[in-house]
């Protein structure tokens, strides 16, 4: 029972972080209906950042400067070449994408060369004991971080007049173009949203308790397990994103434990297929992800 709770929680810090991501993932797709694949490639940008200038000004003023620098590197794709194609199908932006995706990940998988650096944190990684349970600060200081965004961004979705924007371009865009909603900024605004969530990611997936694999390729393949999590919650469903994440975390640290470390790699996309069968649109989507 011990263990389980272990990794319970742990499991749950894992999906916050998951969640972050596939939060990312469906701000654009709401606002656009593009499957933004280069998703995994603003996290590896964000954390090289961190890693090479953290020495110079300190962890927290490069934490920052990741953070910033994938949000603007989101923003740049979706300017410089996205908003030129506004007039493409989904299918072609989202193949688009996939091109960003491979330059930007090839370029720092090439600066990084054969290093597989941690970018460090600025928190106590030893663990913490509980009456036997073994908890991982990183888990939990990622627990906290994401309650606080996720929080932020449902007050923002559901109060403000960019969460409503949002909400109506998605609902119907060529209602909300007639009442003076502006397309190009709401969608220039999820882009940099989203790389900003990757930024904040990066600095709980490059660390020796997350993944324990360093700042390398692997990272880029650990952030697009979120894709599941969005497919799951439902592409075009906020929640969904929230409820996906958790459930990936859960699945990942469970399936390791109760099973073995090659299966869990594979138990998500398992999770992600099953949903599909039984509800095409995700657990809290309205529209079927075969339109992606």
């Amino acid at each position: 029972m011990t263990t389980f709770i272990q990794l319970l929680l742990n499991g749950l810090g894992k999906g916050a972080v998951f969640a972050l991501l596939a939060l990312g993932f469906v701000v654009i797709f709401k606002a656009t209906e593009v499957v933004n694949f280069a998703h995994g490639s603003l996290v590896l940008f964000g954390g090289y950042l961190v890693l090479v200038t953290k020495d110079h000004v300190g962890w927290a003023a490069a934490a920052v400067i990741g953070i910033v620098s994938a949000g603007l590197l989101a923003l740049a794709v979706e300017r410089l070449l996205l908003a030129r194609s506004r007039h493409a199908d989904p299918f072609s932006l989202a193949l688009l994408t996939i091109g960003v995706d491979v330059i930007i990940t090839e370029e720092v998988v090439r600066r990084l060369g054969v290093s597989l650096p941690f970018i460090g944190d600025a928190w106590d990684a030893k663990p913490l004991q509980f009456g036997g349970v073994t908890l991982f600060r990183t888990h939990l200081v990622a627990l906290l971080v994401a309650t606080v965004l996720i929080t932020a961004f449902f007050l923002a979705f559901r109060y403000t007049t960019w969460g409503i924007a949002l909400r109506a371009q998605a609902e119907n865009p060529e209602a909300a173009a007639l009442v003076g909603i502006r397309s190009s900024r709401v969608t220039a605004s999820a882009w940099l949203l989203a790389g900003l969530l990757a930024g904040v990611a990066v600095l709980f997936i490059a660390t020796q308790d997350f993944s324990g694999a360093g700042l390398s390729r692997g990272t880029h393949s650990i952030a697009l397990a979120a894709f599941p999590a969005a497919i799951i919650g439902g592409l075009d469903s906020t929640a969904g994103a929230i409820v996906g994440g958790l459930a990936v975390g859960l699945v990942d640290a469970l399936s390791t434990e109760y099973i073995s470390f090659a299966f869990a790699k594979g138990a998500v996309f398992l999770v992600m297929l099953v949903v599909l069968v039984v509800r095409p649109a995700g657990l809290f989507g309205t529209r079927e992800t075969t339109r992606v």
